[in-house]
């Protein structure tokens, strides 16, 4: 049975990725003080961080895109949806798993805007990957 997603919601989860890609730098400047942490490494490793830092950033906002500018091409279930909301939806189950299983044991600061802000990007990544999930599993069927 294939489960209708609108494109509204869709779109919403693109702005929602577009703000994460956004909202990126600033965490990890003031929640994280990932700069200073950088600055330890060797030079060369501190290159490889910030390219990692600047895939993630790109991919995240990429993927907004994506669900804003073609929502119904994502369920319309041609291969290239499959594909695309596969691995979309294997990379925001990624993350969630990630953030679940190592970021706990680290403290953010605690901050009350920290605190909401951290519940808030963790609905964001669950919501995303229930999106793509479900976008998936219907392409599939």
């Amino acid at each position: 049975m294939k489960i209708n997603i609108p494109n509204w919601v869709i779109i919403a989860g693109g702005i929602g990725q577009i703000f994460t890609a956004l909202i990126y730098p600033y965490i990890r400047h003031k929640v994280f003080d990932w700069y200073n942490d950088v600055k330890q490494l060797k030079p060369l490793n501190q290159e490889i961080t910030k390219t990692y830092g600047r895939y993630i950033q790109g991919l995240n906002f990429s993927f907004g895109l994506i669900a804003i500018l073609i929502p119904s091409d994502l369920k319309n279930g041609t291969n290239l949806a499959l594909a695309l909301t596969g691995l979309i939806g294997a990379y925001w189950i990624g993350k969630v798993a990630t953030q679940f299983a190592y970021y706990p044991m680290y403290q953010i600061p605690q901050k009350t805007i920290f605190k909401i802000g951290s519940y808030g990007m963790n609905f964001l990544f669950g919501f995303f990957a229930v999106i793509y999930t479900l976008l998936f599993i219907n392409n599939l069927i």
